[in-house]
């Protein structure tokens, strides 16, 4: 089933709603930690095409939208062994995370692009607007001048920025962002009061700060590993949101690692124990 992007948020909520009213045959019914996909589509238009829901252990569950960071015409940073690019980094990573999300049944999942294609950061928003998502992860990979730099960092909004490398890293992340002029740009602003927007940004951070815990033994994270900016695609998304550097591309190390599957891995476990009890944590609030 296909709906335009006006209805996103109604059709997820009529879904969830039609589920409940229907009874279910035992033989179809979702065990706990068995992945399903889930029938309901979203059209998106040409340039993002067609979002998809997995299917959650019970329905209504809250959506958590994945993000991976550039594709398509934008490679993103390349490995310092020349052989890996980031846009493939977060692809991988992101189909990972989903697979283990959809695998515990906690969330629904819906990931902004499954392929190689580029995105503005007002698409990529516009996804987890449109669907009145629970929580939004852009997925990165950074780099540095500095081979020597190691570690995953994570993101939350801000309006001032938490030291002078983030706001210059927050600045060039908002530049690369076609479609997402000033002015629109503002309209977002009014959209939004004073009080929600701070209430987005509470509960960013407090992701953010799971994230950190759950991550924390299990790979390594940089000093001080949350931060935070004014990041014009979690402002814009309007919900919970982060962004997630997996590590350093530019760094030898830290590139062997995020390239293996079983490496990946333990970021993945991470992630996903972090997301559901955020998620969670909002839904007895």
């Amino acid at each position: 089933m296909a709906i335009s992007i006006a209805g996103v948020a109604l059709a997820a909520a009529a879904f969830g709603a039609s589920q409940r009213s229907a009874p279910v045959p035992d033989d179809e019914k979702a065990l706990v930690g068995e992945a399903r996909s889930n029938s309901l589509t979203v059209e998106l238009g040409s340039a993002v095409g067609e979002v998809k829901l997995t299917k959650a252990s019970a329905p209504g569950r809250p959506i958590v939208v994945l993000d991976p960071g550039h594709g398509g015409r934008d490679p993103g940073a390349s490995g310092v062994s020349g052989s890996i690019s980031e846009k493939s980094l977060t692809l991988a990573l992101a189909r990972e995370l989903r697979d283990k999300l959809a695998e515990r049944g906690r969330v629904r999942v819906a990931m902004t692009r499954d392929d190689d294609r580029y995105l503005t950061l007002d698409q990529r928003a516009e996804i987890a607007r449109r669907l009145g998502a629970s929580a939004y992860l852009s997925l990165h990979i950074d780099s540095a001048p500095n081979p020597d730099a190691r570690g995953a960092t994570v993101y939350s909004l801000s309006d001032v920025a938490s030291d002078a490398e983030t706001a210059r890293f927050a600045e060039r992340e908002n530049k690369a962002g076609e479609g997402l002029s000033s002015e629109q740009d503002g309209s977002v602003r009014g959209m939004l009061s004073d009080l929600a927007l701070r209430e987005q940004m509470n509960s960013s951070a407090t992701l953010a700060e799971r994230l950190v815990r759950k991550s924390a033994g299990r790979y390594m994270l940089r000093p001080n590993p949350h931060r935070f900016a004014d990041f014009r695609v979690l402002r814009h998304a309007q919900v919970p949101a982060v962004l997630f550097e997996a590590g350093y591309i530019s760094n030898t190390d830290d590139e062997a690692l995020l390239a293996q599957p079983e490496k990946r891995a333990q970021i993945v476990a991470a992630l996903a124990q972090a997301i559901e009890a955020d998620v969670a944590s909002r839904i007895v609030r």
